[in-house]
């Protein structure tokens, strides 16, 4: 049986990182955040842009996201940084989160007299939290406790030929072996839909697959300009994808050929193992957000033309099948399964090889995101306007 070694949390969820997260409830206090994870290893802050000043639906949306963010497997503890007159509610995102049994820690900006006394405030407290989170020590878990998510950016021709299949093959073995995919990015389903569609486990699943299809095709029409340019995207055209339709094809394969057991909204948690879709935009700051919501502790993220992004808490696997890129672009690029393209090396093979690989990381092994912290820039997919 497939196993990696993790920690164990109270709430019975598997962890592949043993970190402290430091949220901030609202833009204004991101440089705070930021402020008290640059002083205490160990530590790690989800920066995002926004909590204040949006609609309802978008308010309930980044504290719903906030608060799975917090409940992730991979924060031992969190602190919440509030300013303190954010429309969302501090309180209730550290309520929800304290509800998977992990020590949850707050402070409020305008309350402690500005940045500079919450920055010290907050750094003593994600210290001690580090030091209690140290005496955890990892245990063999068994696959079907991983929630792997896949992710494609960048992509060009050779993404669809090699990088996501191979992507798909080791989403197939991690499923075999009783593990969970999640995989999105519903604008990259537009044209192929029908494909995806018949391999749900049901017809209602088939069905919910078509109508987040065309949930997003409607929000695309509402701007009333060619979508175009942002998706397929000026890089995608570049390296080779001239249609929506054909960046969907290659990007529909990186999910494997078992069925779709489940659909699930922006950030919710599957309630079923196997291959899950989750409705979400293809960005990648706002999709790997979604992908770490919804509990992926390792996401594997494919690429033609060399996306650098990683997460903070979550490790993020680079898989190129572009020699070119990843010879340009080592220092992100964590496999190359350029071979495959080059008919040196199976997809079958090449997926066996990355499945192992996501098994190595889960167990504490380093991604080239997480050696270098390349993964600030990350956000909420939020659909109505800043007012």
């Amino acid at each position: 049986m497939m196993k990696f070694l993790g920690y164990r949390r109270p709430d019975g969820q598997v962890g592949t990182r043993n970190l402290i997260g430091v949220i901030p409830t609202t833009v204004c206090a991101n440089e705070v955040a930021e402020r008290i994870t640059n002083q205490v290893n160990g530590a790690t802050a989800f920066l995002h842009h926004q909590g204040c000043c949006q609609t309802p639906p978008d308010i309930e949306r980044v504290s719903f996201i906030l608060g799975r963010l917090g409940k992730h497997p991979n924060l031992a503890g969190v602190l919440i940084v509030s300013l303190g007159c954010e429309s969302v509610l501090a309180d209730e995102v550290a309520e929800d989160i304290a509800g998977s049994g992990k020590p949850v820690k707050k402070i409020v900006i305008q309350e402690l007299g500005g940045a500079a006394r919450a920055t010290a405030q907050g750094t003593l407290l994600v210290q001690e939290m580090v030091i209690e989170a140290s005496k955890l020590e990892r245990e063999p878990c068994p696959v079907s406790e991983l929630v792997y998510g896949i992710k494609c950016g960048a992509s060009d021709t050779t993404s669809g030929l090699g990088a996501n299949p191979v992507a798909g093959a080791a989403a197939d073995i991690i499923i075999r072996n009783g593990g969970t995919v999640v995989f999105g990015e519903t604008t990259e389903f537009i044209g192929a839909e029908h494909l995806l569609a018949k391999r749900g486990a049901t017809p209602e699943i088939g069905q919910r697959i078509l109508d987040i299809v065309e949930r997003m095709e409607n929000r695309a029409k509402a701007v009333g300009a060619d979508m175009r340019g942002g998706q397929p995207t000026a890089g995608n055209i570049a390296g080779g994808l001239t249609t929506i339709e054909e960046k969907s094809l290659g990007a529909i394969v990186k999910s494997g050929t078992t069925p779709v057991v489940d659909v699930c909204e922006y950030g919710e948690r599957p309630a079923k193992k196997g291959l899950v879709v989750m409705d979400s935009p293809g960005r990648e700051p706002e999709l790997l957000t979604g992908l770490a919501a919804a509990g992926c502790q390792v996401i594997v993220f494919t690429t033609g033309r060399g996306a650098p992004q990683g997460f903070p808490f979550v490790p993020v696997i680079k898989v190129t099948a572009n020699s070119k890129t990843y010879e340009r672009l080592k220092d992100h690029i964590d496999m190359s399964v350029s071979d495959v393209v080059a008919g040196v090396q199976t997809v079958g093979a090449a997926g066996e090889e990355l499945a192992k690989e996501v098994l190595a990381v889960a167990s504490g092994k380093t991604t080239k995101a997480e050696a270098i912290g390349y993964f600030a820039a990350m956000d909420i997919y939020c659909t109505g306007p800043v007012i």
